[in-house]
């Protein structure tokens, strides 16, 4: 996993808790599930491409 992708994780999982714990941040709970599925795509596009390290 690259160093992008993880930082996107962790964004996420970030705006996710601030989004939870203010309800006046709502919006940041759409932004972090936004964020969070992307960041699915791309390691799953990166898990299915199966670039062969060898």
């Amino acid at each position: 996993m690259n160093i992008a992708l993880l930082i996107i994780i962790v964004v996420a999982i970030v705006l996710a808790i601030v989004g939870g714990l203010s309800s006046a941040l709502q919006w940041l709970l759409w932004v972090a599930l936004v964020v969070g599925v992307i960041a699915l795509i791309a390691f799953l596009f990166r898990v299915i491409g199966g670039r062969s390290r060898s």
